[in-house]
């Protein structure tokens, strides 16, 4: 498929749950992330979704190095994040980026739009304060915004435009892996194709490699080269986008794609409705943890935790069925 920018081996991400105020004893630990492996490809798109809670954005904030893993590894390039030296640390920061779901909370609204874009040109010593400038002004244009919008706040532009400006500060370091998380779920419909439309352009231009979360599917399937299905801080299905959507194997990943409407009012479509709630990570089901609401559930599903195996080439699936 291509080169690995980056891959996941056996990450966990445990939060503890202390009681007492004084002299706090953990008493549990919430399983957020439980024992992921995934891979992101050079120059392409890679999609993770799931319910929310399941520890999608979770994962992101590992990969980001905003939280660090219980356990398990993260490797750039082949180099484990976690013994990285100063430099190297600071080289990963730049080359992984993040645009976030909401781009009226990730915006200073005390800061003009050339001091957003350029606040990690300044943080990293990157450029020269004039060179700097340029590189703003070369960024809005990168994102389809006019010059004269650098000296505006963020309250003065549209949705759309904020998140073009979250776009450009992204790209400011000229980064290898950028994390969406939702990168479009706050916009309106109309504006959504023309941001949707601007990443692909930009992947295509600058060779950029994408992590995609997102509930909306059709978007994942749009954007994304390969997807990852996870449930409850585990992937239970791996593959190439357009595998998955026309051959689900999971009976979770099954319900989740019966829920996307159909592409015409004639298409009759069947959903798939799951019993139950979401557990809690507090207290995963023993065994596989899609179980209680599974209807294909076995007695080995209750004892027995599945292990992914490959169906197909670049097919995987956590199930005992198959």
């Amino acid at each position: 498929m291509g080169e690995v920018l980056l891959e996941l081996r056996g990450v966990r991400k445990y939060f503890p749950v202390t009681k007492g105020l004084i002299l706090a004893k953990v008493s549990a630990w919430i399983k957020a992330v439980d024992g992921v492996d995934f891979s992101v490809i050079k120059g392409k798109t890679f999609g993770l979704v799931g319910e929310s809670g399941c520890g999608k954005t979770t994962t992101a904030k590992l990969i980001l190095l905003l939280e660090m893993p219980t356990n398990g590894s993260i490797l750039f390039l082949g180099k484990d994040t976690q013994r990285l030296s100063k430099l190297e640390l600071k080289d990963y920061r730049a080359s992984v980026q993040a645009v976030f779901q909401d781009p009226y909370s990730s915006l200073s609204p005390r800061m003009r739009v050339k001091d957003i874009i350029n606040e990690p040109m300044v943080a990293n010593n990157w450029l020269p304060p004039r060179d700097s400038y340029e590189r703003v002004i070369e960024l809005l244009e990168c994102v389809g915004l006019d010059v004269s919008m650098a000296n505006l706040y963020p309250f003065e532009l549209s949705g759309g435009q904020r998140q073009r400006v979250a776009i450009a500060r992204a790209l400011a370091l000229n980064p290898k892996l950028i994390i969406l998380d939702e990168p479009v779920s706050a916009l309106d419909v109309s504006i959504r194709a023309q941001i949707v439309n601007l990443l692909k352009d930009l992947q295509e231009k600058l060779g950029l490699a994408y992590m995609l979360i997102a509930h909306d599917l059709a978007l994942v399937k749009h954007m994304s080269t390969q997807i990852s299905v996870m449930y409850l801080g585990k992937i239970v299905e791996v593959s190439l986008s357009d595998e998955l959507y026309a051959n689900p194997l999971h009976p979770y990943t099954q319900a989740l794609f019966s829920a996307i409407l159909p592409l015409t009012p004639d298409q009759q479509k069947e959903g798939i409705v799951l019993p139950g709630e979401v557990p809690s990570p507090l207290n995963p089901p023993s065994g596989c943890r899609f179980h209680p609401r599974c209807s294909n559930a076995r007695p080995i599903c209750q004892e027995l935790e599945p292990i992914s195996n490959e169906i197909t080439p670049g097919h995987s699936v956590a199930c005992h069925l198959y």
